[in-house]
């Protein structure tokens, strides 16, 4: 995505630290990791508990994101997702990019395929809590990026007259996954546009404000004190010529 790439690994057996080393990895620009490992401890009614943790590396709330993958899909294990940066800021859409890739290298190693035995011991996401996650999380989505945009017009000055009319809420609830994905991918790359311009419009009104303190210092610079003169330079002449040598 602009220049960006995003590769995955994942491994019940390797720890984080042994895949953030691969080689494959060694140019990478972040090398975001998340474990999630059986604990020897128990909880008060038996019930499993982990050992879990992340690693951003730089890409803050990166590590966050794939702890969530590997607690979404119940696995045990290490996952790492290496990512080198293209030059172009994605904005929050980077996560989707993140998560995606880590729930790609964790199915191509636990699948139904693997026997009944990881079937009882791995969850895997289905479509239904994805639906319902995502029925969840795009109006909070949309608020998210009404806020924006309003700081957005602010940043660029905008007249406050000119207000848009409310856009419809989709009925999310209705809509089958494959939209609500699209529309989840639709708002990110909003937010990351609308984030985009508000760092442009910050940027120019430091660059306008740097621009009127060189004009002011070099107004300042440019005033020269005269001399005051006399108002009425005629008397002082008259005054001066009048005097005469004294008569013998």
């Amino acid at each position: 995505d602009r220049s960006s790439r995003f590769i995955a690994l994942y491994s019940p057996h390797l720890s984080a630290k042994e895949l953030q080393a691969k080689a494959e990895f060694k140019t990478a620009t972040h090398r975001i990791a998340a474990w999630r490992h059986p604990s020897s401890q128990r909880s008060l009614n038996s019930q499993p508990l982990f050992e879990t943790g992340h690693d951003d590396d730089g890409e803050k709330y990166g590590g966050k994101n794939l702890a969530n993958v590997l607690k979404d899909m119940n696995v045990e294990g290490a996952v790492v997702v290496a990512r080198w940066y293209g030059g172009v800021m994605l904005g929050p859409v980077r996560f989707e990019h993140i998560r995606s890739c880590a729930r790609e290298a964790i199915l191509k190693c636990v699948s139904p395929s693997d026997g009944p035995q990881n079937n009882k011991k791995v969850k895997v996401e289905d479509s239904g809590e994805r639906r319902e996650e995502l029925i969840r999380v795009l109006p909070e989505r949309d608020q998210s990026i009404v806020v924006l945009r309003g700081l957005l017009a602010e940043k660029q000055h905008s007249s406050s007259s000119e207000k848009a009319s409310p856009a419809k809420v989709p009925e999310y609830a209705t809509l089958p996954l494959k939209t609500l994905e699209n529309l989840d991918r639709a708002r990110d790359a909003t937010i990351g546009w609308i984030l985009k311009q508000i760092e442009k419009a910050e940027a120019e009104a430091k660059s306008a404000l740097g621009e009127e303190d060189k004009a002011s210092d070099s107004q300042q610079n440019s005033r020269q004190i005269t001399p005051p003169t006399s108002s009425k330079p005629g008397i002082v002449l008259e005054t001066t010529s009048s005097r005469q040598p004294p008569v013998d």
